[in-house]
């Protein structure tokens, strides 16, 4: 098995155990670059990812997949802070855990970071997406 993406597809979601990426789109091992991390944010190591596989390791498409009942949605960066200062005891300050209220306005944002990065090419093929859950519907996000 080669190390670049077999179907040139880049993944990143979350990291809730309740996903199997390759599972989710019927891929399999070799197919796809798959990235992970908390709320399926296009953080700077995240974009870092994409763009070493993207210039590096065949990928061409970009699917940016969130999804329902995550913890990171429908709260506040301040209540993110206080349960884990009351579960730890430590100070959360300076710390950005990336919490949002507005799911699909966060995912429309994000793919945007992935479009507008200056090492990653015009025509990257960028989509977005959220699984839900319960029952394993995959819908795609608009643009509006």
């Amino acid at each position: 098995m080669a190390g670049t993406a077999a179907r040139a597809l880049a993944v990143l979601t979350c990291i809730d155990s309740r996903i199997d990426p390759l599972a989710m789109l019927g891929l399999r091992a070799g197919d796809a670059k798959i990235i992970r991390n908390a709320g399926a944010r296009v953080t700077d190591d995240a974009l870092r990812s994409l763009i070493l596989a993207v210039n590096l390791l065949g990928v061409s498409r970009v699917c940016v997949v969130q999804h329902t009942n995550c913890a990171m949605v429908d709260c506040t960066e301040e209540e993110i802070r206080a349960r884990i200062e009351a579960q730890r005891g430590v100070d959360t300050a300076g710390w950005d855990f990336l919490a949002t209220t507005d799911q699909l306005a966060t995912l429309r944002h994000d793919m945007a970071l992935i479009e507008q990065c200056p090492l990653l090419p015009s025509d990257l093929q960028v989509a977005g997406f959220v699984f839900d859950v319960h029952s394993g519907a995959l819908v795609p996000v608009d643009r509006l």
